[in-house]
């Protein structure tokens, strides 16, 4: 049979269209790659992209989960202990590990390890608070000011200044040593007070930068209005720095609470906390270091976890690190 003939049987069998659109498909799916997506597909976000980068590392992974586990014994300390840590043995003081205790006991013959486990509650209230309230009062500020500018801004840019020129540890010292409370809510509000200059600086800038855009303009020219521009626009595209310096930031809320507590100016017994504990094991490093190591290491776990929570947030959300 002739080689015309074999090449007109070949196209009959699949079909002349059939043939053409295996040919444009398979072309398709080589220019595309198999991630492509597909016409009907929305487009990529930041945020879409960043999740995406999230899932793939592993910082970011063992970070949550250890914050995922701190978050539950928070809420719920009875998972993982039946004791109470204000009920104390003397006759147990700075003995070492038990059965059924497993960290030993303190100066006041409490259960380190029941102590232990009921001051991540508190660390991790103080923290998150202090955050949510550092982020959004900065926000609020430091977004109208990098907005609407003038006189709000330089009013703005002076009065960070000077809560810049306050070191944090001396003024917990100062403010916190009249106060008589022995709740989270005062050491709460003052890293708010001294908190919120450095968000409200980053989210200026993020806002400057962002009202400049072309998309900003453009709605400008069509009318919208500046709560639009602001909520709808602007917002959506400057809030990433902010979120990141925050999250960064929790650790370190954690870590000036057990200090100003280790001080004995921040949270006061019979409130349980890390600091505390810490503070009152400092004494018999000698003779029981449990009583000091165990407190120490939970704290440094939970700073270190958030620390590390926000670089991997930050690597994701930064364009210039793709």
């Amino acid at each position: 049979m002739p080689e015309s003939q074999d090449q007109e049987g070949a196209i009959a069998g699949t079909g002349a269209g059939g043939a053409m659109d295996l040919a444009v498909s398979e072309a398709t799916t080589l220019e595309k790659g198999p991630d492509a997506t597909g016409p009907q597909d929305r487009p990529r976000s930041l945020w879409s992209d960043a999740w995406r980068d999230l899932r793939r590392n592993p910082v970011f992974i063992i970070s949550a989960l250890v914050i995922v586990f701190l978050v539950v014994i928070s809420l719920w300390p009875s998972l993982i202990t039946s004791g109470n840590p204000l009920k104390c043995d003397l006759s147990k003081a700075q003995e070492g590990s038990q059965p059924g205790h497993p960290f030993g006991y303190d100066g006041q013959g409490c259960d380190v390890y029941t102590r232990t486990v009921y001051g991540a509650r508190t660390s991790v209230t103080v923290g998150v608070c202090a955050t949510l309230g550092v982020a959004i009062l900065g926000s609020v500020l430091g977004g109208l000011a990098g907005f609407f500018g003038g006189f709000w801004d330089s009013i703005l840019s002076r009065t960070t200044d000077i809560f810049f020129a306050i070191p944090v540890v001396l003024g917990g010292l100062v403010l916190l040593s009249v106060v008589t409370s022995s709740t989270v809510w005062p050491v709460i509000g003052f890293m708010v007070l001294l908190g919120w200059p450095q968000i409200s600086r980053i989210a200026r800038g993020s806002v400057i930068t962002a009202k400049q855009n072309d998309y900003v303009q453009a709605a400008r020219a069509l009318g919208a209005s500046n709560s639009r521009l602001l909520l709808r626009h602007i917002t959506p595209n400057a809030v990433a720095p902010v979120i990141v310096v925050a999250t960064i930031a929790l650790g370190t809320y954690i870590s000036l609470e057990a200090t100003l507590s280790y001080l004995g100016v921040g949270l006061k017994p019979p409130t349980v906390s890390w600091g505390i504990d810490i503070s009152a094991a400092s004494a018999y490093i000698r003779n029981a270091p449990h009583m000091l190591l165990w407190p120490a290491g939970a704290l440094a776990v939970t700073v270190l976890a958030f620390i590390m929570l926000g670089d991997a947030v930050r690597d994701a959300l930064d364009p210039k690190l793709r």
